[in-house]
């Protein structure tokens, strides 16, 4: 159990990281849907091109995992399915203000009605759980 308590705390940095540069606001994802104010993008671009490096390092210089294991970085297929969950991803997130990631940093902050949010979440999943054989590949 104490082993794990670095994880805790190192997700309740990060989640008052979140709340502190306002990148779980829900004004600022409004303001982003809106085209009003660059925030959002700046940090969603910032993200990209911090991955985007990532990537190209491990590739290079060919890191390998902590147990010693080459990384490898499957290519991801695009299909039908991958947009259409996209744009129900980026209605949800339109609508509520929150994706996934930041609804317990929100909710941990005061924002009680992402409750709302987080049982749709867990619905959504549920449903998709019980969908999922069926669903195009």
């Amino acid at each position: 159990m104490t082993a794990k308590i670095k994880y805790f705390i190192s997700g309740f940095v990060f989640g008052i990281i979140l709340i502190k540069a306002e990148v779980v606001s829900w004004f600022r994802i409004q303001e982003m849907f809106h085209f009003q104010s660059f925030h959002m993008y700046g940090v969603i671009m910032s993200a990209i091109a911090v991955g985007m490096l990532s990537i190209f390092i491990i590739k290079k210089l060919k890191i390998k995992t902590i147990n010693g294991e080459p990384i490898v970085i499957e290519p991801k297929p695009s299909d039908k399915g991958n947009s259409i969950g996209g744009l129900i991803f980026g209605f949800g997130w339109a609508l509520t203000g929150a994706c996934p990631g930041p609804i317990y940093a929100l909710f941990g902050s005061g924002v009680l009605v992402m409750i709302v949010t987080l049982l749709s979440a867990i619905m959504g999943t549920y449903v998709y759980g019980v969908l999922s054989k069926k669903l195009p590949h």
